[in-house]
């Protein structure tokens, strides 16, 4: 479905790089579009890129409202870059 999906930045990287992590799946992302990023920070992303920052309590009430709708395993999924990375709670087993 390819929804923008607010992720917490993790680390900061080189050139305008950041890793983000979202339901235990990390991802190498682009901050080029958003400025002012800091670590602990919650961006939304959309296809690799940082959209803009969101506060905490702005992520954990559209995580919310996307896991009541039934989306967000499956955007999870599609943020992983491979399928087994994904964790078993994600897709509603036990994590290795």
């Amino acid at each position: 479905m390819c929804l923008a999906l607010p992720a917490k930045v993790v680390e900061l990287g080189e050139g305008g790089m950041a890793t983000v992590s979202l339901e235990g799946v990390t991802k190498e992302i682009s901050l080029a579009l958003v400025e002012d990023v800091a670590l602990g920070d919650f961006v939304l992303i959309h296809v690799g890129y940082a959209l803009h920052k969101v506060s905490p309590e702005e992520a954990e009430r559209t995580l919310k409202l996307m896991a009541e709708a039934g989306v967000l395993s499956e955007e999870v999924m599609e943020l992983a870059p491979v399928q087994g990375e994904v964790p078993g709670d994600v897709q509603g087993g036990e994590t290795p």
